[in-house]
């Protein structure tokens, strides 16, 4: 098993340090991002790449660098202490790492597990101030809008209070093998890179295409790659906003107010890329017209990393399930509204059965199948343990 840190952990989270996961490292969910706009506690006008979100920080005030962290910017930092929700766990499963991959801004990067294991990171539990939002809190943790919202049911999004405690949900089951390049998760809104060559694992939020402009399902590959692209909206889609009274251009520049971001990467299937936004607020969520959305930090870090040829699957897995050590953990996520019409059902268990019983394969745990049906129904996205292997039972072998 390795190392192991045991119960529950309280950090003062730093600045990311690069390099190899560690014990020091985990919790660092918080990245290195360009924010859209300043914070209560943040002067108008400043630079704002910095360490961590300048708006965390403890009620007391800012809390002196420790020794060894480093910064990236100039900028006064504001910490704050993050509790990590762990058991027993190795340190590969903790190294929710933040490693360095284009100038200074960082993503949320991850070991990939031993052979047999299925689960990265672990949720983290904050404190919310009085002015933070769900939708600060997505961006800020490299997670969606709508995995903020399912993580933490009956909290208000945009309101959620001072002293409430959050549910930061980066724990998660990894999408069913072959793990290799790029495999895109439409109803988990999420992207797995699998860098060639790497022992790591890179994930971003994402937007996809609403009802009516669905984002296709199958395998393709990236065929080429735009920095500053141009948008040339078609016809359907200036019909579209024309109804709305809008008259978009032919051609859409590069700049600022293009949809398309920074930089665009184009899949194989006709007419359809994984870009940047003008909208960041969009990222977790159905609001595209097929397109693949990413904040723009995080398709800034993507795109030097990926090449043409790289390879892409589009999944619409809603389950997962997967081990961590001896426990089977089950992840569900809300079906897109396309596919409940399709079955004609609101709540359909058979397809969380064969994903928990395929993972479950022939391992010696008894599965809890009241908890399964309540994971089934609640839909929060949280990966939870669903059984425990015997402890005569042998080790783990990928199935």
């Amino acid at each position: 098993m390795g190392n192991l840190l045991t119960r529950q952990i309280n950090i003062w989270v730093p600045a990311a340090a690069a390099g190899q996961p560690s014990a020091a490292s985990f919790g660092n969910a918080a990245r290195e991002r360009t924010r859209s706009r300043p914070s209560p506690r943040e002067q108008p006008g400043a630079g704002n790449r910095i360490g961590l979100p300048p708006r965390y920080g403890s009620r007391q005030g800012d809390k002196p660098f420790p020794a060894g962290c480093a910064l990236t910017s100039t900028k006064r930092v504001i910490w704050r202490p993050v509790s990590l929700v762990a058991g027993l766990m190795p340190v590969w499963l903790a190294g929710i790492w933040l490693g360095i991959l284009s100038g200074n801004c960082l993503a949320l990067s991850f070991p990939l597990p031993p052979e047999g294991q299925d689960v990265i990171g672990a949720p983290v539990k904050i404190t919310s101030r009085y002015e933070d939002t769900f939708s600060d809190f997505a961006r800020d943790y490299g997670l969606g809008y709508r995995e903020m919202i399912a993580a933490n049911p009956g909290v208000d999004p945009w309101l959620p209070g001072e002293g409430t405690r959050i549910i930061i949900p980066t724990r998660f089951i990894l999408p069913p093998p072959p793990r290799k390049g790029l495999i895109i998760n439409l109803a988990e809104l999420r992207l797995y890179y699998f860098p060639e060559g790497e022992n790591r694992v890179i994930t971003h939020p994402i937007g996809i295409g609403r009802e009516g402009w669905e984002t296709p399902t199958g395998k393709t590959r990236i065929i080429q790659k735009t920095k500053n692209p141009t948008w040339t909206p078609p016809e359907s889609i200036r019909a579209e906003y024309a109804e709305r009274g809008i008259e978009l251009p032919r051609v859409v520049k590069a700049g600022p107010d293009n949809p398309l971001g920074r930089f665009a990467l184009r899949l194989e299937m006709p007419g359809y890329l994984i870009h940047g936004t003008d909208k960041p607020y969009g990222v977790g969520m159905r609001v595209s017209h097929g397109c693949i959305r990413l904040y723009p930090e995080d398709i800034e870090t993507l795109f030097p990393l990926i090449s043409v040829k790289t390879p892409v699957r589009i999944i619409n897995q809603p389950y997962k399930a997967g081990w961590l050590n001896d426990k089977l953990y089950l992840e569900v996520h809300p079906p897109l509204e396309e596919t409940e019409k399709q079955s004609g059902q609101t709540f359909n268990l058979t397809p969380v059965v064969k994903i928990v019983t395929a993972a479950h394969g022939d391992i010696p745990a008894v599965l809890d199948w009241e908890k399964i049906q309540k994971i089934a129904r609640q839909q929060t996205g949280i990966p939870i343990a669903v059984a425990t292997r015997k402890k005569d039972a042998p080790e783990l072998v990928r199935r």
